[in-house]
C-alpha cells in the first residue's frame, strides 16, 4: 500500500465503531499515516434547530469514547489517537465525503459498513462511495480473530489489455501483498476463468469436433488463462506465501462462496469495468460480487478514473 499518508475515517457516530477504528489505526500504524475523523449525519429537521448543538456534542463524545476504547484495546500511545474530528451534516452524505477527498487529497477512505445488521452486500451510501470516490475505499466488517490470523484475498482478472486495466491489476496484487504480510502472511489470489465450453460450444453450435478435441481446446484455453495470471503475478514483483484459486466459475458466484468457505476477512478488488462506456462507473460483475460479499472490502479504481462528483 504505497503512498498512504492521509486517511479519512468516516463515522456515522451512531453505532459501534470499534471494528472500523481498529482497522483504520492498524493501517495508519503500518504506514505512518495521519487520520482525520469525519462524522456524517442527516440535517437536523426543521423545528429542531435548537437541539442541533446538543446532538453534535453527543455525537462527538460518543466518537471520542470509541477512539479511546480502541486505543486501549490496541495498546496505542495517546499521541497516536489524538485525531482531528469534524462533522458534516446534510443530505447526500457520500457526495459530501467525496468532495472532502477531492479538496483535501486523501489517499484512503475507511468506514464501517453501513448498518450493523448488513451481513452481506452494501447499502446506498457505501455503494455510492464504491462507484464514485476517486481514492481507495475500505469498508469494514467486524473481524474477531487476532491481527496475525486475518486472511487477505485479492480478486484478479488477468485478461487486462494494458493501460489502466493492467496497472490496476498490478496495484491490486501489490496492495494485497502488503496487507497479507501485515496479517497472516498468506495471500489468496482468486481468478475465475469463465469459459463455459459445455454450456455454449457443445450445446449451441453444430460443431463437428470430437469430444476429445473440445476437451483439448478447453484445456488449452485454461492453461493460457493461468499462464496470463502467473505472468501478471511475476510482473507485480510480489513474493511470500500465495494460494492461487484458479477455477472455471462465474466470479460473482465463486468469490463470495470462497470467502465464506475459507473464512476470509478482507477482499481486495477493482470496482470499475473495462467497458469504456461513458457513465459506466462500475462493472456488472463487480456490482454482483459486492452484493454478496460478507467480509471487509478494499476497493481500488484505475489511476485514470475521474469521479462524476466535483469538488
Amino acid at each position: 500500500m504505497p503512498n498512504i499518508h492521509k486517511i479519512l475515517y468516516v463515522s456515522h457516530a451512531a453505532e459501534d465503531e470499534s471494528g472500523g477504528l481498529m482497522q483504520a489505526f492498524a493501517v495508519a500504524r503500518n504506514h505512518q499515516a495521519k487520520i482525520k475523523v469525519l462524522m456524517v449525519c442527516p440535517a437536523v429537521p426543521e423545528g429542531f434547530e435548537e437541539f442541533s448543538q446538543l446532538c453534535m456534542d453527543t455525537m462527538l463524545e460518543r466518537v471520542k469514547g470509541e477512539i479511546e476504547a480502541t486505543r486501549i484495546r490496541m495498546d496505542l500511545p495517546e499521541d497516536k489517537t489524538n485525531l482531528e474530528i469534524e462533522s458534516d451534516c446534510g443530505s447526500r452524505p457520500a457526495e459530501r465525503v467525496i468532495r472532502r477527498v477531492l479538496r483535501e487529497g486523501y489517499d484512503l477512505v475507511i468506514k464501517n459498513v453501513e448498518g450493523r445488521t448488513q451481513l452481506k452486500g452494501f447499502k446506498a451510501m457505501d455503494m455510492d462511495l464504491l462507484r464514485k470516490c476517486p481514492c481507495p475505499i475500505w469498508l469494514c466488517r467486524s473481524i474477531k480473530q487476532p491481527h496475525t490470523k486475518i486472511q487477505v484475498a485479492v480478486a484478479i482478472d488477468p485478461e487486462c489489455e494494458g493501460g489502466s486495466s493492467y496497472d490496476l491489476a498490478i496495484r491490486l496484487l501489490r496492495w494485497s501483498r502488503v496487507l497479507a504480510d501485515s496479517c497472516s502472511g498468506v495471500l489468496y489470489v482468486i481468478s475465475c476463468w469463465d469459459f463455459d465450453i459445455d454450456g455454449y460450444l457443445r450445446h449451441h453450435f453444430p460443431l463437428n469436433a470430437s469430444e476429445e478435441e473440445l476437451d483439448e481446446a478447453t484445456d488449452a484455453a485454461r492453461a493460457q488463462h493461468r499462464s496470463m495470471l502467473d505472468v501478471l503475478i511475476r510482473a507485480s514483483g510480489i513474493d511470500g506465501e500465495i494460494q492461487v484459486h484458479h477455477v472455471v466459475a462465474h466470479p460473482d458466484s465463486f468469490i463470495p462462496l470462497l470467502i465464506d468457505e475459507e473464512n476470509l476477512d478482507l477482499l481486495v478488488m477493482g470496482t470499475v469495468g473495462r467497458a469504456g462506456i461513458p457513465g459506466f462507473i462500475m462493472g456488472n460483475t463487480a456490482e454482483n460480487i459486492l452484493q454478496k460479499v460478507s467480509c471487509s472490502l478494499l476497493a481500488l479504481k484505475p489511476s485514470d478514473f475521474v469521479s462524476p462528483i466535483k469538488g
